[in-house]
């Protein structure tokens, strides 16, 4: 790897080579600006299973032998929390809405047509809550229903404010889609601020140098330039862009350019004392650490493509965006990061100012008396750090899962407020209703379509089973079932799952030879439930074992890349067992997303393994002309103070997410920065050591 990297890194830290580099990326980077916007290619209507899904299946069989009836469902909630719900308030601000003629609309259920029994059908049995049904147009995504949500929402809340205690919501699939959209546009914004302040007010902190903050800060919103612009050509190009993605993806690249400076900087300031020529200073460091960095990143490349492996469409859209991430970030951690410092030079540790000739006076603070404790102790470190880990690891049989995800948004989204409303005044299935869709070769008769029906209501977890359509040949039925029990609960899915698996024997018992496919919902939870439960074994499997194979090629050892890789995956356990403890006594989160395990094993496991490598690097560095023991030590020492600095600035960065005001990505962040500290703290600094001790012996 050297061969290749040296050259380059040698280059770039010459006075010419330097000057190149930084005014390529510049230009590079207003270049791409002229491009197209990320913005403009986000998709809000991401398919997040595989085609083969049982639930996609019945989505397309429903337009194929319903065509008219895929549009976005919502529900318009009119309430009175001090009394009955007033029928003239709720007609004119129906009558509003449609008289505004609202662009992607499909239709409103007209209740001036209907009679009073009728009527009662859309009324909560204590009459303070009224619900109408509202259909949008087919093929629109978020984005437009974000518009008509607003639009509608405004005319309903000011004729709503004429009338005492009247409150208007859209709540359902299309209300909840138009304020996800817009939660990502205001949130986004705040967790960009939020990153680029904790970096700099960690970094001056840390390291007490305006510029050693300013510098990789300034890296940083190169790539970041760089990299949003591929991607927005790649969107242009028809990759699909969603916001939770891009958000992560920022996280991630500031995470790893920051990580990757610090490393970098570390040892220039370290050779600075050994030559007084900033040019040959950065020459050798990047000769010592060009090859680990860049093998770090490697790792981190690898990780990211291992998900294209994932049949779920949200890891596997990860893969390219990510990967295209990384692979710049790779390419700037050799080349532009070490152009930047060697341009400023001396100057960039001011007022610590790194002299030559001082090597004998470098201190290394806490971690030069941790060092000799640890290779003096090995067993005492490393056992009471193993002990602590399995303490905490045990606590991963208490994860739950949590498949709502209206209750990660805010308490006061509109969407949220109207839904719980729903849910408290009628049938909790009314909130999702599923669709069941019956396809015969014959005609399926009235007897047997009522038959199924009275079945289907015989179970106590469907509220009602209500026959909506029939095709003109008769052949194709589909009912409307609502849950007596919430759509997005535990119990509510493995029913559904069963119903499915049942459903062949519930045909013959009605007399229909025919075929089931469920749709809506539910039976999409219960298909991204299973597809999640064989996508972690599969990343798992395939990025340990990748990520395996790139520390034999590292270390040329047979050893050291096994327990280098297990302390990883038992930091993961560890880290995902004090998480699920931590956020349920500090924040209330009893149950997680099932999206969250895995998005914390792809990237503890990447970014830990940088840690893990930037050691084993310097310790086979010293072991070439040390014994074990004092390599070690040397290692320790000298990389302790970066790696404890830059875990500190990745978990505050992950930190961040705790900005977001959806629950997914808030304990994503949470728990990420957990195990990243523990990885820098405990992993790295103590038990990883006590390992090399124990299995690595003095020829």
């Amino acid at each position: 790897m050297n061969k290749f990297l040296n050259p380059i890194t040698d280059w770039v830290s010459t006075k010419r080579g330097m000057w190149i580099t930084i005014i390529a990326w510049i230009v590079l980077a207003v270049v791409l600006t002229f491009g197209p916007s990320l913005n403009d290619y986000k998709v809000a209507n991401f398919q997040s299973l595989p085609d083969d899904a049982q639930s996609i299946i019945a989505d397309q069989k429903l337009k194929e032998y319903f065509p008219d009836d895929q549009g976005t469902p919502g529900i318009l909630v009119f309430h009175n929390a001090e009394g009955d719900v007033d029928l003239t308030a709720v007609q004119d601000i129906l009558a509003g809405i449609t008289d505004a003629k609202i662009e992607g609309i499909d239709s409103i259920v007209d209740i001036s047509q209907l009679s009073p029994p009728a009527l009662e059908g859309f009324y909560s049995e204590d009459n303070t809550t009224m619900i109408i049904p509202m259909t949008l147009e087919a093929g629109l995504g978020s984005a437009d229903f974000a518009e008509i949500n607003d639009e509608a929402s405004e005319i309903g809340s000011d004729i709503a404010a004429d009338f005492d205690n009247m409150e208007f919501y859209i709540t359902g699939p299309a209300g909840i889609a138009g304020d996800t959209v817009k939660l990502f546009e205001e949130a986004d914004f705040v967790l960009l601020i939020a990153t680029v302040l904790i970096i700099l007010v960690l970094l001056i902190v840390i390291y007490r140098s305006p510029l050693l903050a300013i510098i990789p800060l300034l890296a940083t919103a190169i790539v970041y330039q760089v990299v949003n612009q591929i991607l927005a050509f790649m969107g242009k190009g028809g990759l699909e862009l969603t916001s939770q993605t891009t958000s992560i993806m920022s996280i991630l690249l500031f995470a790893a350019v920051i990580d990757y400076s610090l490393f970098v900087f570390s040892r220039y300031r370290e050779e600075l004392n050994h030559y007084e020529s900033k040019y040959e200073a950065m020459k050798y460091a990047m000769r010592a650490t060009g090859e680990p960095v860049f093998f770090a990143g490697g790792t981190v490349l690898a990780a990211m493509l291992v998900l294209f492996f994932a049949d779920f469409r949200d890891y596997a859209n990860f893969a390219p965006i990510f990967g295209t991430a990384v692979f710049v970030i790779m390419i700037a951690s050799i080349t532009l990061v070490p152009a930047l410092f060697t341009l400023f030079g001396r100057k960039a540790f001011w007022p610590k100012v790194p002299k030559y000739g001082d090597a004998k006076n470098v201190k290394h603070g806490i971690w030069g008396p941790v060092a000799k404790f640890v290779v003096n102790k090995p067993v005492l470190s490393g056992g009471l750090v193993a002990i602590l880990m399995i303490i905490s690891a045990l606590n991963v049989v208490n994860l739950e899962f949590e498949f709502d995800t209206v209750k990660s948004f805010p308490d006061d989204m509109p969407s949220r407020v109207g839904y719980e409303i729903v849910e408290e005044k009628f049938e909790k299935g009314e909130i999702a209703p599923s669709t069941l869709l019956v396809v015969s070769d014959e005609p399926i008769s009235e007897e047997a379509a009522a038959a199924l029906s009275e079945q289907l209501t015989a179970y106590d977890e469907i509220a009602s089973a209500r026959l909506s359509g029939q095709t003109e040949n008769g052949e194709a039925v589909k009912y409307n079932l609502a849950l007596s029990i919430n759509p997005y609960t535990t119990e509510a899915l493995d029913f559904v799952e069963n119903l499915r698996d049942d459903s062949a024997a519930l045909l013959e018992e009605a007399g229909i030879d025919g075929e089931t496919h469920f749709g809506g919902i539910t039976p999409k939870l219960v298909d991204e439930r299973n597809v999640n439960n064989s996508d972690i074994y599969k990343i798992v499997a395939l990025e340990t074992i990748l990520i395996l194979v790139l520390l034999f090629v590292l270390t040329r050892s047979w050893k050291m890349p096994f327990y280098m890789m297990a302390t990883i995956l038992f930091s993961y356990v560890s880290a995902l067992g004090l998480g699920i403890f931590l956020i349920d006594v500090l924040f209330g989160f009893d149950a997680i997303s099932t999206r969250v395990p895995v998005y914390a094993f792809i990237f503890l496991v990447a970014l830990g393994i940088d840690y893990n490598i930037i050691l084993v690097s310097r310790f086979m560095e010293e072991r070439k002309t040390r014994k074990v023991k004092d390599a070690l030590e040397v290692a320790i020492r000298n990389t302790g103070g970066v790696i404890s600095s830059a875990g500190i600035i990745l978990a505050a960065t992950f930190a961040a997410l705790t900005t977001m005001p959806i629950a997914d990505l808030f304990v994503f962040g949470f728990m990420v920065s957990i195990g990243i500290l523990i990885d820098t703290f405990l992993v790295r600094g103590m038990l990883l050591p006590a390992l090399i001790l124990f299995f690595e012996k003095d020829k």
